[in-house]
């Protein structure tokens, strides 16, 4: 129990670290590419505005942009709302503010840009290159770049280059390509050092989850084990003077005779003595967290031998009673256990059934996983959702004369759970029939 316990709080601790980890380096990296990329298209407009103020005049007229505020020609405008640069398909210089934590564009950051420009005309034929800024890249390669964008697009990037396209007062064009490899790499270099130190911390927050996990659970498995062994150890004590009324009934039958208060004494004591015994066998499973010693078990063989005790009570209450168990089935667990669980669902379903009503129960092979389904007639459909809870009873009386005490079903998922299976329940309406499924692993 403390085994599970501690695995349980582990991986939920595991979770939200992981959780938390991906969330914020994952916002930091994406702040970080937000960044650079905000970075780039603010030295891209720079390097525009600075390119068309210094482009030569041969073959066309370029009348010059404005210097900015406070420059020679600015008349309190900037370039991002001057008129001077007309609209077209392919839009207009623009500019970008600095952001908060944006870098200075000074002239150190633009004289170490790496970067080339192609000017064209109205005709998007090319006028002039200017390569001086870059060494990988021939005229013949930039005027191939600037040819081979899409003239609807303003911006994006091609190769490793980030461009953008800027109408100039004459009508034509200016693209400026920025190279943004080392911006890339850094945005990777960042990205990968957030990877190798989330691993790191990830792993160091696993070691100390897991050297506390055992005294951060104590107190709960402390008071778990002892609810436990309360119940085994009442369970045991009330064996006795259960055992000592029976008998007591039993030497006042034979002096006096059977009465109608000493059948009421001896079905009360009986029931007394199957719920303790339901509630050692909760106990007792319990207290396992996984199969000890699990062997291979001829599932077949076990269910005929347990399902085939049920039939005599099934048929006196007149119960269809349909056994259908495929041959040599086997199934890896533990053989008590399995035989509690078969004798769970078999009891469950004669207890429910209502007279003259039919019981199916079959055991068969599905995609190479043993699936054993228990089906009865049902008068009154439970809730699905809390048919496995403790001391949940499906009548809404919560009489005595089915007998059942809402505990056997609880045990039964719990021990398909330690055999790795599943335990579910389903209603088919048109048999009216409820359907206990239990799926065993291949």
């Amino acid at each position: 129990m403390t085994h599970a316990l501690q695995k349980k709080f582990v991986i939920t601790a595991m979770i939200a670290v992981t959780v938390l980890l991906v969330v914020v380096l994952g916002a930091l990296n994406v702040f970080n590419a937000v960044s650079n990329a905000r970075q780039s298209d603010r030295l891209l407009d720079e390097l525009a505005r600075q390119n068309m103020l210094s482009v030569p005049s041969d073959g066309f007229s370029l009348h010059a942009l404005p210097d900015g505020p406070g420059g020679e020609n600015s008349e309190g405008t900037d370039p991002v709302n001057s008129s001077v640069a007309p609209d077209g398909p392919w839009g207009r210089f623009r500019s970008r503010q600095r952001g908060f934590l944006d870098d200075p564009m000074d002239d150190n950051a633009r004289m170490s840009a790496i970067y080339f420009t192609v000017d064209m005309d109205a005709h998007c034929q090319v006028l002039h290159t200017d390569i001086s800024h870059i060494a990988s890249v021939t005229e013949e390669e930039a005027a191939a770049y600037a040819l081979s964008l899409n003239a609807d697009d303003t911006e994006g990037s091609i190769s490793s280059y980030r461009y953008r396209i800027y109408h100039r007062p004459d009508g034509g064009y200016s693209i400026v390509f920025l190279d943004g490899a080392a911006r890339r790499s850094a945005v990777m270099r960042v990205a990968l050092l957030s990877l190798l130190v989330g691993f790191v911390s990830w792993l160091l927050m696993l070691a100390l989850v897991i050297a506390l996990s055992r005294r951060m659970i104590r107190p709960i498995a402390e008071n778990m084990e002892r609810q436990r062994q309360f119940v085994t150890d009442a369970g045991h004590e009330l064996k006795t003077p259960v055992a000592i009324i029976l008998a007591n009934v039993d030497a006042m039958e034979l002096r006096t005779g059977e009465s109608k208060y000493s059948r009421n004494i001896r079905s009360q004591a009986g029931r007394l003595s199957d719920l303790m015994k339901n509630l050692l066998t909760l106990a007792r499973v319990d207290e396992y967290s996984v199969l000890e010693q699990p062997q291979e078990i001829d599932f077949t063989a076990l269910g005929h031998e347990i399902f085939d005790s049920f039939r005599e009570a099934a048929e006196l209450r007149h119960i269809r009673y349909l056994l259908s168990l495929e041959d040599n089935v086997l199934v890896r667990g533990d053989r008590t256990m399995l035989s509690q669980l078969c004798s769970i669902l078999a009891d469950n379903a004669v207890k429910y059934c209502p007279e003259n009503g039919e019981i199916q129960i079959s055991l068969l092979t599905d995609g190479q996983k043993p699936c054993l389904r228990v089906s009865n007639s049902v008068t009154e459909v439970p809730d699905l959702s809390r048919i496995f809870d403790r001391f949940y009873r499906a009548d809404s009386s919560r009489n005595q004369k089915s007998g059942g005490f809402g505990i056997g079903l609880s045990a039964a998922r719990t021990i398909a759970r330690l055999h790795r299976a599943e335990l579910t329940a389903d209603y088919d309406d048109r048999s009216e029939m409820l359907c206990f499924c239990v799926r065993f692993p291949s």
